[in-house]
């Protein structure tokens, strides 16, 4: 079963829509309990940061998700369910992320036109499981006012300003910074390279 985890993220609809269009059943879960059942796990957000964190702690999700991953299930954070797999954010001193990866999320420079929308072009650093199939330098929608850096868990990045992580992969935990889920049939086959993982 693919748990699509609801903390209250506004993207959560458009995501099980997603899925409904590959025709991959998936369940919307708010607890451990359904997190457990999981085969697959996907962290959807978009908000902030702080907000996200609290959420997850108040509905006692952090420690079970991080056992899911620690235990192989795969996990896909989408946009601030990606920075949420930091360490922290500079949206948020005070609130730590579920510190899989390791690093902060930083906010895009003043100069530039904040959020960060529309839909951008991605290069990969190396062969992408998830990526798989969508072409070479395929186009993404993009919704983020605050970005994580290219480090050794980027596989594809995105420039606006400045180079940034687009995808990261590590083991069983993945990450796009992206909506797939709006992101027409590129999108859709991300999704479903993360279904057939």
């Amino acid at each position: 079963m693919i748990a699509i985890v609801d903390y209250g993220a506004g993207n959560l609809q458009s995501v099980c829509n997603a899925f409904a269009r590959l025709e991959t059943p998936v369940q919307v879960v708010r607890d451990s309990e359904g997190l457990r059942a999981a085969s697959k796990v996907i962290l959807p957000g978009v908000g902030h940061f702080g907000q996200m964190t609290r959420a997850l702690d108040e509905l006692l999700l952090r420690d079970a998700l991080l056992s899911r991953i620690s235990a192989g299930v795969p996990f896909l954070g989408i946009c601030l369910g990606m920075q949420a797999l930091y360490e922290g954010s500079d949206e948020a001193p005070d609130d730590n992320g579920l510190g899989l990866l390791a690093g902060r999320i930083h906010r895009f420079d003043a100069d530039l036109r904040v959020p960060h929308m529309g839909w951008n072009n991605v290069e990969a650093l190396r062969p992408s499981k998830l990526l798989a199939n969508t072409g070479e330098s395929p186009y993404f929608y993009f919704a983020n006012s605050f970005y994580a850096p290219v480090d050794p868990d980027t596989v594809v990045t995105c420039t606006y300003g400045v180079p940034f992580s687009a995808v990261v992969e590590r083991a069983n935990v993945f990450g796009v910074q992206f909506h797939p889920e709006k992101s027409g049939a590129a999108g859709l086959r991300v999704l479903q390279n993360f279904v057939e993982l």
